[in-house]
């Protein structure tokens, strides 16, 4: 699990607690179910069974892989539409290759990130690139929706790519951590991912018995999503482990700490942090579409079908589907 490396002991440390601080306390402990997207890659739900009022602002997050690709095996999506909100989709291992219909897109590889507000309408495709289709490999990744609010449902359609040496990266106090900073802010330093709703994304690696306590914004909700290995979330040093999502409490700070020991091909403990303000606006939800109410939906349906999210260029990168 590359990403972005650092020695955890020439960077800024992040401070300790307040003396007023509170804990953010641990108020459930999920599991994500198993499934496949696209073309047939398989994702980790990590949303599934959490109450979306937990979760607002975000809507939807898969844990892509981790898998490892025979040749000829590795797949993505195909041409789709997206109206409403914003994909984030973070590359741990391996490769995606992006293209939208507003002339965005690039190669997406081993901690960079490609931030991608559909707003009003767009077609895009995540695929893997024909070299890897070829070599097969490790493929490990994140997607993330975040809801945009009403007044910026229709906002011009962006992207934004951010790559791996862009992130912010931060030490736990006691040195045991590295923290790489996405979007948002932690501890007053942010990251480089430009956001229409407040959020904080970050990935922490977490060394073998070592802890990781940060600020947290007491307006966001707090989310702890475990990539790879196991510990304990929260001050009561609640269990959690690979594929598992924690909703936290109201409070000032998380704490998320390594098991001392760890799988030998999983040397540390990797989790997702993430939380933003909640819009707190109605959602309706039908596939590749978020709005505010079933009428837009339909709308979005019908401009779509109308070609108003503008069209797949001739040059096009197209799905990899395996001839069996």
């Amino acid at each position: 699990m590359p990403a972005i490396t650092a020695d955890t002991l020439t960077l800024p440390r992040v401070s300790g607690p307040a003396p007023t601080d509170a804990e953010r306390p641990v108020r459930s402990v999920t599991t994500g179910p198993r499934g496949y997207e696209g073309e047939g890659f398989p994702v980790v739900r990590a949303f599934a069974g959490v109450n979306a009022r937990d979760l607002d602002p975000f809507v939807h997050m898969d844990q892509m892989g981790e898998v490892e690709y025979q040749p000829g095996e590795p797949r993505g999506t195909d041409w789709h539409p997206h109206r409403g909100f914003e994909t984030v989709t973070y590359m741990i291992d391996g490769r995606f290759a992006h293209q939208d219909s507003y002339g965005g897109g690039g190669l997406i590889a081993d901690g960079a990130t490609q931030w991608m507000t559909a707003g009003s309408g767009i077609l895009h495709i995540e695929t893997p690139p024909a070299e890897l289709v070829d070599s097969g490999g490790l493929f490990h990744g994140i997607q993330l929706w975040v809801n945009l609010p009403k007044k910026d449902k229709f906002a011009d359609p962006r992207y934004q790519a951010i790559e791996g040496g862009q992130v912010t990266l931060l030490a736990s106090d006691d040195g045991g951590a590295l923290v790489r900073v996405i979007a948002g802010e932690i501890d007053g330093r942010g990251g480089p991912g430009a956001t229409y709703t407040p959020i904080t994304l970050a990935h922490a690696t977490i060394e073998p018995g070592a802890r990781l306590n940060v600020p947290w914004n007491r307006d966001f909700n707090a989310l702890v999503y475990v990539l790879s290995g196991r510990g304990t979330v929260g001050a009561a040093g609640n269990p959690i482990q690979q594929g598992q999502l924690a909703v936290l409490g109201a409070g000032d700070r998380i704490t998320v700490a390594a098991a001392g020991t760890q799988e030998s091909h999983r040397p540390a403990m990797e989790v997702l942090l993430l939380g933003g303000k909640p819009i707190r606006e109605p959602v309706f939800q039908y596939g590749p579409f978020v709005m505010n109410s079933k009428s837009e939906l339909i709308q979005a349906v019908e401009d779509f079908q109308a070609g108003k999210f503008g069209t797949v260029p001739p040059d096009a990168l197209m799905p990899h589907r395996p001839l069996n």
